[in-house]
């Protein structure tokens, strides 16, 4: 397939063009609704905390609800692997990028680019893209965020050793216990009772009966299902109102007037996937590393996210450049929701050209 026709049957692709007109369209909704004064100046807060706490938990723990095969445990493990080797990799590299900066600067803005928001703002695209399969992968990568986030960057932000605190603090995290729970539900489904009911597709019957493990609660329990299926569904909507809700309450003139948060904003939004996707494809063409599109597709996403939440909290909370940190948090929210649906675009015409498998 040539390249024209791969534009033409990515955008002519009714799921892909309408998953990034909702996209757009709510975080332009929740910008006027800032603007206009129906939101309130901390109910983006409130957003934040009900998506965070409720609704990604379901949807994390959800998504791993489906059959395993050894083709997608394979994936899955590839993606966790990689979600742990490109934080130690940007570790080392991202400080380079900012090599004119005194230390504390570099230190402060090398880790703003490593940890991008993929919780809050990746995986409600993810879902909304590539549906539970990618929901799976991003939940899988996420596992190395976490680890690096509250362990490398809290050091070297705090300036302190890590604490039992923080430790504690990263493993009752409500998304890290739903997508660990999910996990090993997921990976030993087959060695648990079975059970045989009614076939099951998003809670409708799709006749037919199916042996499944009698946790399986999308086919053993619909009463449990739902109402989490429903908590999972306010995740995308609520997520993209905060964050137009966020961009409507900061003042644009004042953080575009620096330059490093404009420079920080390229490298973190379409510098860092840029590198991951190239160097995702070259080691799926040496059989390094062979992960399918959905995989790839959800790596490329969760990386070409705006500063992660905790990351800026980090340099507010320690003084690391906190104006910066703020500005750079807020362009690169800008910066994202512009090239978030080019990067969905780029990535559907490269599978539509045969670049991944």
């Amino acid at each position: 397939m040539d390249i024209i026709s791969a534009i033409e049957k990515t955008f002519t692709n009714m799921p892909i063009v309408s998953a990034i007109t909702s996209t757009i369209f709510i975080v332009l909704l929740g910008y006027y609704l800032r603007r206009k004064g129906t939101f309130g100046e901390n109910f983006n807060k409130v957003l934040t905390k009900v998506v965070l706490a409720v609704s990604v938990p379901a949807l994390a723990f959800n998504s791993f609800m489906q059959p395993i095969d050894q083709k997608s445990m394979h994936q899955g493990m590839g993606v966790l692997v990689w979600g742990i080797l490109i934080y130690i990799i940007f570790i080392f590299l991202t400080p380079l990028l900012y090599v004119k900066e005194k230390k504390d600067r570099r230190d402060t803005m090398a880790i703003l680019t490593t940890f991008g928001s993929t919780t809050f703002f990746g995986i409600p695209i993810v879902g909304a893209i590539l549906g539970p399969e990618g929901v799976i992968y991003s939940s899988l990568f996420n596992i190395g965020y976490r680890i690096f986030l509250y362990s490398y960057a809290y050091i070297k932000m705090s300036g302190l050793k890590m604490t039992a605190k923080n430790i504690e603090k990263m493993f009752k995290n409500t998304i890290v216990i739903a997508t660990f729970v999910g996990l090993f539900m997921w990976l030993f489904q087959s060695y648990v009772p079975q059970v045989t009911v009614p076939a099951m597709k998003n809670g409708l019957a799709i006749g037919g009966m199916t042996h499944v493990a009698f946790y399986r609660i999308d086919q053993t329990a619909l009463w449990l299902w739902k109402p989490l299926n429903y908590l999972a569904s306010l995740a995308s909507p609520l997520a993209w109102l905060a964050i137009g809700c966020t961009l409507g309450s900061i003042p644009f003139k004042e953080a575009a007037a620096n330059k490093l948060s404009w420079y920080y904003s390229f490298n973190k939004v379409l510098l860092v996937p840029l590198f991951n996707l190239v160097v995702l494809v070259l080691l799926e063409s040496l059989h390094i590393l062979t992960l399918n599109y959905v995989a790839i597709a959800t790596i490329v996403i969760m990386m070409a996210t705006p500063t992660a939440a905790v990351a800026s909290a980090y340099a507010i909370n320690y003084n690391r450049d906190a104006v910066l940190s703020s500005n750079a948090s807020f362009l690169s929210t800008i910066v994202a929701v512009i090239l978030m649906p080019v990067w969905i675009a780029i990535l559907s015409i490269l599978n539509q050209v045969g670049l991944f498998h």
